[in-house]
């Protein structure tokens, strides 16, 4: 029942319909995707859906505007700047932190993903490393990560708080965030905008092997890859520690995991984060095509935003401009994520049963490592900080934590 996330009784399915391309297309997994998109082309050239293009989103400034594309990726000079820092930092990036070793009061490590999260009692103190993973394990580490993604988080994190509070109590440095204590809820709001994918769990893959019902979800048949959602979906999976498990919303409360109030707010506020994060996207050439947030409960009952938002490891974008021509044409998306990475290591090894994966190569770390840069400049309009002090990173951490845990005494 999880793997199909087959709707149950407490939470009708939700049943999405094209606004405008019927859904008596052939089965996906019987035609390939070329043909589909050449028979949605034919039939239905003179009734496609405004949401599919770009442009439709965009103002008439925006649009005249020089549109944002992978040239700059490849050719900028603040590129060939940042690279350059990135190589030779190839070797000195923050994979492992010991706090809990080197700052008073720490009492306790759990290593996620990403984040080392320590508990000083009343507060959490969250590092956010190198480490970059996939496939529900560690693929390489990348120079200046913790870095961008803590920054990104920050940035969002304090542009959504009309949407919802978030657990954010400071930042003593760049690659720590001290947040409040609360409950967090053992779900992540999966929120997908596109019909794309290649992990197990991604919707693409899904829904080639002929599911329809995803996580309460009723998909229409017909749609082919990185096609446009008619609208934003919720897909929810649990936190499970080796392997995210789809789960619907009856599943959720009928296991109790979240109440049926907390559910209701949580997946109301995910959906609100995602427009929002859309529109912002969107005025700078991009398009958030699917992201994961989490959610915890403060003892006073408020339900707040944590973990992270929006970032280059919780989303994925691509360049808005090229989308549309690039669907039509059967060509992916020219994306700034790392699904190129993801892609890599599904042509090299199997990642989800090889005990041992090969090393990413060099050239593809600080590829992916410049494109969290780059974003983070697209997005926020800012540039951003190359470190240039050579001081251990952890005793830089362990030095700004210990002061900021003592201002909150």
């Amino acid at each position: 029942m999880a793997q199909n996330c087959i709707g149950g009784a407490l939470n009708p399915s939700k049943t999405l319909t094209p606004k405008c391309i019927p859904i008596n297309h052939p089965n996906p997994s019987s035609v390939s995707s070329s043909s589909l998109r050449k028979f949605i082309l034919t039939k239905s050239k003179k009734c496609l859906p405004p949401s599919i293009f770009i442009s439709a989103s965009m103002s008439s400034s925006q649009q005249h505007q020089p549109p944002l594309s992978l040239e700059a990726l490849k050719t900028s000079e603040r590129r060939n700047e940042v690279l350059n820092a990135i190589q030779s930092s190839l070797s000195n990036c923050l994979s492992e932190t010991h706090l809990d070793l080197t700052v008073p009061g720490l009492k306790s490590k759990t290593r996620g993903k990403v984040r080392d999260i320590y508990d000083e009692g009343n507060y959490l103190v969250l590092v956010t490393t190198g480490r970059q993973s996939a496939f529900d394990r560690v693929l390489a580490s990348i120079p200046f990560k913790g870095l961008v993604l803590n920054e990104t988080s920050l940035w969002w994190f304090n542009k959504t708080q009309h949407i919802v509070p978030n657990a954010v109590v400071s930042a003593p440095d760049k690659n720590v965030t001290i947040a409040k204590k609360c409950s967090v809820f053992p779900v992540e709001f999966v929120v997908r905008g596109y019909v794309t994918g290649s992990t197990d769990t991604s919707l693409w893959t899904v829904y080639k092997k002929g599911v329809r019902n995803y996580c309460g979800n009723v998909l229409p048949d017909g749609m082919v890859k990185n096609q446009k959602l008619p609208e934003n979906i919720l897909t929810p999976t649990t936190k499970a520690a080796d392997h995210d498990v789809p789960v619907t919303p009856d599943e959720i409360i009928q296991r109790g995991l979240m109440s049926r109030a907390d559910y209701e707010e949580a997946s109301k506020r995910a959906l609100q984060l995602f427009e929002y994060g859309q529109r912002v996207a969107m005025k700078h050439g991009l398009i958030l095509v699917d992201t994961k947030y989490e959610f915890g409960k403060a003892p006073d009952g408020t339900v707040l935003l944590v973990d992270e938002v929006h970032t280059p490891d919780s989303s994925r974008y691509w360049i808005g401009h090229s989308y549309q021509e690039r669907f039509w044409n059967g060509l992916e998306p020219e994306n700034v994520d790392k699904e190129f990475l993801r892609l890599w290591f599904n042509d090299h090894c199997n990642p989800y049963e090889d005990e041992v994966l090969p090393d990413a190569p060099e050239e593809l770390v600080s590829e992916l490592a410049w494109r969290y840069i780059f974003l983070f400049e697209t997005i926020t309009n800012s540039s951003f900080e190359i470190p240039t002090t050579k001081e251990p990173i952890h005793d830089r951490i362990t030095q700004n934590v210990s002061q900021a845990l003592k201002s909150l005494l």
